[in-house]
């Protein structure tokens, strides 16, 4: 009887098992597994056997909700995020990191916490969005810090030090994980520390110091052979082997990358699956172009199988450049051009296809059009509606404060017989101020209003209402930036300039302003320089002297190319009381015919070289500011070369 009774139950696992696809451990567990067993299990089978992995996570998961462990909840939707995210899974495994850093941070867990937002800033470091990858680990380390976990704090730095790698500040990304190493010192051994070998690998890899690199990965390798490292084990075979490529062992370095890649297969880690094949492809590249491109090729199939544009994108610049040095443009063009269709496509072509699609479903099914149309205008009522609302209220407090201009304007005329080229000079500063609000401020809201009109409508996924609301985010800042300009200079126009001097140090406000904008130097890997006298003090309005640094700060990011440097420099003039400041640029330069209009109302506003908005009401506000505090501000530029803008301040 005993016999039958376990011959039924196994009937009825592999039934289960069977109507969920999975592969069933060959160890067969406790059906009364607690969650925390269930959480080890998952652990154990996610990198050779996901299907496996998936089941005890479901089933954890499951079991959590019946009971309302929101802790255990959170643990189970963290380790499917992990499988799809070793999958390549992006997306779904951000939804799943972002539900369950929510149910943390209502349970006050600050360990989840942490652990949400470092794997969050992981996913948004591999799509190679930086700056969001950052935010999510200084945030990290931030909770760590004031919580005082040690082990936190190290995963926050290990992080930290990956985006300066990958934003190639490798200098930088030691000095983090070697913070890190530290800490590692006082802590028992994990994943945590396999992570910081290959990191000091690579990154004193790209510096040129192939004996460190070494040390680092090999002492990882050793440490990592066990199949619940197995990911990092792979991962570290390749670094090492780049390093050997590096070094001019390329024998070596294939041998290390074929190991990888059979281990890869194994475990069926897509992710280390391709990094494997594209560092053969690399390898090879130099002595076999042949097997170089039959790995490049192996590698674009495991992409378009994967749907991944981000590694098809990758794998076709890498055969377009091997063609090419091979002189076999046809191929090179080929890849090429599919290179741009995939690009086109991801960003554009996609969304036409979804409305055409759409379209010839309202034309199959009438009624549900019907619905689906009613639905649309409502909500478009109220999408416009409050667009309105805004425009309306932005547009009336101009409205006010151009009114009272023009009003003052024709009083002054009237009291004291302004001369009629006075009065035409007024009525060049209303065009000015007209053509700005229906360029820089209509331009933006009609983009703002397709954009919602796009999301409205429900024909978007997440990846791309993710870019379409980073998209928003730049128009609208960019409006606001427009709109608080022109007030200012509209009030400054209506009641002059008000002026409250102080003896400042200008050392002050410059740090504080090189800090507000290092990110977005740092995004285009822009270095500023600074230098500023000793005792350097001026007579002037503290916040005009703000404003003047930031503008000319900002500007000079903004029309600064990637890898450009900016120089600062704060000097007294030995031949005057006054204090020369300087803001001196690598950037595009400003064209002969622009240049005796910078300062004025007359300017056009640019883009910048990523395509950042402005107006060119910034400049005409400096100028008053230091005409008010009696300096002087001018400009030197050539087109393609930079700008360099002074000004002159009071000494104190």
């Amino acid at each position: 009887m005993l016999f039958y009774r376990t011959i039924f139950c196994l009937i009825l696992v592999f039934t289960a098992c069977s109507s969920y696809g999975l592969q069933y451990p060959k160890q067969h567990p406790d059906p009364d597994l607690d969650i925390a067993s269930l959480e080890k299990l998952v652990m154990r089978y996610r990198y050779d056997q996901p299907d496996s992995a998936i089941y005890f996570a479901e089933r954890g998961l499951k079991l959590a909700r019946s009971k309302n462990n929101e802790e255990g909840i959170a643990a189970m939707l963290n380790q499917l995020g992990m499988i799809d995210d070793n999958l390549g899974k992006a997306d779904d495994s951000r939804q799943k990191y972002l539900e369950a850093l929510e149910i943390y941070k209502r349970l006050g867990h600050k360990k989840g916490i942490v652990k949400e937002n470092i794997r969050l800033g992981v996913v948004e470091n591999r799509k190679g969005n930086y700056d969001q990858a950052s935010a999510y680990f200084l945030q990290a380390l931030k909770v760590s810090e004031k919580n005082r976990d040690k082990a936190g704090i190290m995963e926050s730095y290990i992080t930290l030090g990956e985006v300066s790698a990958n934003r190639k500040l490798h200098d930088k990304a030691i000095e983090y994980l070697q913070k890190a190493e530290k800490i590692s010192l006082e802590l028992p051994f994990s994943s945590l520390k396999l992570n910081l070998y290959s990191d000091l690998g690579t990154s004193f890899s790209a510096k040129g110091d192939f004996e460190k690199a070494i040390f680092y990965f090999q002492k990882g390798i050793s440490q990592s052979d066990t199949p619940q490292m197995m990911g990092l084990h792979i991962s570290l075979f390749n670094g090492l082997a780049d390093v050997y490529a590096k070094s001019g062992d390329v024998d070596k370095a294939i041998a290390l990358h074929l190991a990888a890649l059979d281990k890869s297969r194994k475990i069926n880690n897509l992710i280390r699956e391709f990094n494997s094949l594209m560092g053969l492809a690399r390898s090879y590249s130099g002595k076999d172009a042949k097997k170089a491109l039959v790995y490049l090729e192996q590698a674009l199939q495991l992409a378009k199988y994967k749907n991944s544009n981000k590694q098809l994108l990758e794998v076709l610049t890498a055969i377009a450049s091997l063609q090419a040095k091979q002189e076999n443009y046809k191929a090179a063009f080929e890849a090429k051009n599919q290179q741009y269709n995939i690009a086109d496509s991801f960003y554009y072509k996609d969304i036409a296809l979804k409305i055409s699609d759409l379209q010839a479903q309202y034309e199959l099914n009438k009624s549900e059009a019907k619905v689906q149309q009613l639905k649309f205008i409502n909500s478009q009522q109220v999408l416009e509606q409050n667009i309105m609302l805004w425009i309306i209220g932005g547009s009336v407090s101009l409205l006010i404060v151009l009114s009272a201009y023009f009003f003052k304007i024709r009083n002054l005329n009237r009291l004291l017989n302004q001369s009629n080229t006075a009065l035409s000079a007024s009525n060049v500063v209303k065009d000015k101020l007209f053509s700005i609000l229906a360029h820089d401020l209509r331009a933006p809201l009609n983009s703002v209003i397709s954009l919602l009109d796009l999301i409205n409508k429900g024909w978007l996924n997440e990846e791309e209402k993710t870019m379409m609301m980073n998209k928003l985010a730049v128009h609208c800042n960019a409006s606001m930036e427009t709109l608080d300009l022109l007030l200012q200079w509209g009030q400054m126009q209506l009641k002059g300039v008000m002026l409250n001097q102080v003896i400042i140090s200008p050392s002050e406000i410059i740090e504080r302003n090189i800090s507000l904008f290092l990110e977005a130097a740092l995004h285009k890997s822009i270095l500023i320089e600074k230098s500023i006298g000793t005792d350097v003090s001026v007579f002037a309005d503290a916040d005009h002297l703000d404003f003047i640094i930031r503008n000319l700060l900002s500007n000079a990011i903004k029309f600064t190319p990637e890898g450009g440097t900016i120089k600062l420099s704060v000097q007294r003039k030995s031949d005057s009381s006054e204090v020369l400041f300087t803001i001196k640029d690598s950037g595009v330069g400003i064209s002969e015919e622009r240049l005796s209009s910078v300062f004025t109302t007359d300017s056009v506003s640019t883009n910048g070289t990523n395509n950042e908005k402005g107006t060119s009401l910034g400049l005409v506000i400096c100028k008053e500011f230091v005409l008010a505090n009696h300096g002087e501000i001018w400009v030197i530029s050539k087109q393609g070369v930079g700008s360099e803008f002074f000004f002159t301040l009071q000494d104190k």
